[in-house]
C-alpha cells in the first residue's frame, strides 16, 4: 500500500507539473517566435519603402549598399527582386512560396514555431509597392540562433524546475505515505505479534496518522484486551475446573478402593475397569490443568544443556526394556567446553512424544532421539500415522480412528505444540522412512546461546 500511495501521488504531481510546464513552454516559444518576426518584418518593411524609391528612380546602387551593410551587421540574408523575378540587390534569401505571397500583396503573418529543435532559420517576404501597386518583393532569410538559444535556456529551466518540484513531491508523498500508513504499520507488527503468542501486545499511543486509522487502533486495542480478558478467564475456568476436581476423583478412588473387600468374586472385572477409569479421568485432569498453565505461560525461562536432556532420557530405558522396546539417544552436546542451549521445554516435549512412542510401537520396536540441523527429533518405526492425520493429530482430544482403545486423553501432542510456541519454536509430525512417525522440534534461528563450560583449573 505504501508504494501505491506513493505512486498515484507522485503521478498526479508529475502530470500537474506537466501540464503547467508545457504550456508555459509552448508560450514562450510562440513569444520568441513572434518576437522574431516583429523584428524582421519591420527592417523589410524599410528595405521594401527604399527598393520602392530606388525602382522609381531606376537607381539601385545605394539599395546593394544597404543590403551588404545589413547582412554584414546582422548575419541577415536579404534578397530583393522585381516584379518579373529579375534580382534588384541581395541575394541567398529567396523562398518561392513566401516571395508568391507577398507578390499578391500579402505579407508574413506567422513563423514557424521556434523550439530548441529548429527551425534553423525563418523567412519573412514584404511586397514592394504603394496600395495596389506591387513592384517588387523583399525577401529575407534570418538566423533562429539567438532565438533557439533563448528558448533552449528557458525550456531547460522549466526542466530543471519540474524535476525538482518532482522530487519535491516524492519526498513529500513519502512522508505522507508514511503517515498515513504508520496506524497501519503498527496495526500489523501488533497483529502478528498477537498471532505469535504474546496476547499482551497491544498498539502504542502516537499521535500519528489520520484520526480514523488513530481510531481504529484504540478499537483494536480494544478487542484485543477483551479477547485476551475472555482466554485468560477460560483457562482459569479450566485450571480451576480441574483442580478442584482432582480432590473428588482422590476421595472417589479412595471408596472405590475400600469398597473391594465387601465385593464378590464376580464383580473383579467390573472393580477393576471402574478403577481404571477413575485414573483415566485423573490423567485428563491433569493434562488439562499442565495445558491451562502452558497457555497461561508459567513454564520456566531457563535454557537446559543438551547434555542434561541426555541424562534426563536414560529413565526411560527402564520403561523401554519392559515393553521390549529400543531406545536410542544420539544427543551431540556440542565442542568441548560448551553445549548449545535448548529450550527448557525440549525436555516436556521429548517425554511426550517417548510416551506416546512407547503406546503405539509394538515390541521389538526401535525409538531414536536426535539433536542435528537444529531440530529435536523423536522418530519410531512403529505403525505411524496416515498422511491425512499429521496435521490433525496435535490438536485437542484428537485420537486416531485406529488407535481409539489406548489409554490416553488426547491432550499430549497439544500440550507439546503449546510448549513448542510458548517457546518460539514449531513442533511438526512427518513419516518416518520406510514407515513409523517422526516429531520435529525445530528451534527458532535466535535459539539461545551456547552455554558457559567448566572453567579450566589453575
Amino acid at each position: 500500500m505504501h508504494l501505491r500511495i506513493l505512486t498515484v501521488y507522485t503521478v498526479l504531481i508529475a502530470c500537474l507539473v506537466m501540464a503547467l510546464a508545457v504550456p508555459f513552454s509552448l508560450a514562450y516559444s510562440s513569444h520568441r517566435t513572434g518576437k522574431l518576426l516583429l523584428e524582421r518584418r519591420a527592417d523589410a518593411t524599410r528595405f521594401a519603402e527604399l527598393a520602392d524609391q530606388a525602382i522609381r528612380d531606376g537607381d539601385t546602387a545605394g539599395l546593394a549598399q544597404e543590403v551588404s551593410r545589413y547582412h554584414a551587421l546582422y548575419g541577415t540574408a536579404v534578397e530583393i527582386r522585381d516584379r518579373d523575378g529579375a534580382r534588384v540587390a541581395g541575394g541567398g534569401a529567396w523562398d518561392r512560396g513566401q516571395a508568391e505571397r507577398a507578390m499578391s500583396g500579402r505579407t508574413t503573418g506567422s513563423l514557424p514555431l521556434i523550439t530548441p529543435f529548429g527551425p534553423d532559420s525563418a523567412v519573412v517576404a514584404e511586397p514592394v509597392g504603394r496600395d495596389a501597386q506591387v513592384f517588387g518583393v523583399v525577401v529575407m532569410r534570418a538566423s533562429t540562433n539567438a532565438a533557439r538559444r533563448d528558448v533552449t535556456l528557458v525550456w531547460a529551466a522549466v526542466a530543471a524546475g519540474s524535476v525538482v518540484a518532482v522530487l519535491c513531491a516524492l519526498i513529500a508523498a513519502r512522508r505522507l505515505a508514511r503517515w498515513i500508513l504508520h496506524p497501519v504499520t503498527e496495526l500489523d507488527i501488533t497483529t502478528r505479534a498477537i498471532a505469535e503468542g504474546r496476547m499482551d501486545a497491544r498498539i502504542a499511543a502516537v499521535e500519528r496518522g489520520p484520526a480514523e486509522l488513530r481510531l481504529l487502533e484504540l478499537r483494536f486495542n480494544a478487542m484485543a484486551d477483551a479477547v485476551s480478558a475472555a482466554l485468560e478467564r477460560q483457562r482459569a475456568f479450566v485450571a480451576d475446573a480441574s483442580h478442584e476436581l482432582r480432590t473428588p476423583l482422590t476421595v472417589l478412588s479412595l471408596r472405590l478402593e475400600n469398597l473391594e473387600p465387601h465385593l464378590k468374586k464376580t464383580g473383579d472385572e467390573e472393580f477393576g475397569e471402574a478403577l481404571a477409569e477413575v485414573d483415566r479421568l485423573a490423567q485428563l485432569l491433569e493434562d488439562l490443568l499442565e495445558l491451562a498453565r502452558v497457555e497461561a505461560g508459567a513454564t520456566a525461562p531457563e535454557p537446559i544443556a543438551p547434555a542434561a536432556l541426555a541424562t534426563r532420557l536414560t529413565t526411560w530405558r527402564e520403561v523401554y526394556a519392559a515393553r521390549e522396546l529400543t531406545l536410542a539417544v544420539d544427543i551431540d552436546g556440542g565442542a568441548a567446553g560448551e553445549e548449545t542451549s535448548l529450550p527448557t521445554a525440549a525436555g516436556r516435549i521429548a517425554d511426550i512424544a517417548l510416551d506416546n512412542a512407547a503406546k503405539f510401537v509394538p515390541p521389538g520396536g526401535t525409538v531414536t532421539v536426535s539433536l542435528n540441523a537444529g531440530a529435536l527429533r523423536i522418530a519410531d518405526d512403529g505403525p505411524g500415522l496416515a498422511p491425512e492425520h499429521l496435521a490433525a493429530a496435535s490438536g485437542r482430544f484428537w485420537r486416531s480412528p485406529g488407535h481409539g482403545n489406548i489409554p490416553g486423553s488426547g491432550l499430549g501432542l497439544a500440550i507439546a505444540a503449546e510448549l513448542a510456541r510458548a517457546a518460539g519454536c514449531t513442533l511438526v509430525l512427518r513419516p518416518a522412512e520406510p514407515h513409523g512417525l517422526v516429531v520435529e522440534l525445530r528451534l527458532p534461528d535466535d535459539a539461545p546461546g551456547p552455554l558457559p563450560g567448566p572453567r579450566p583449573q589453575p
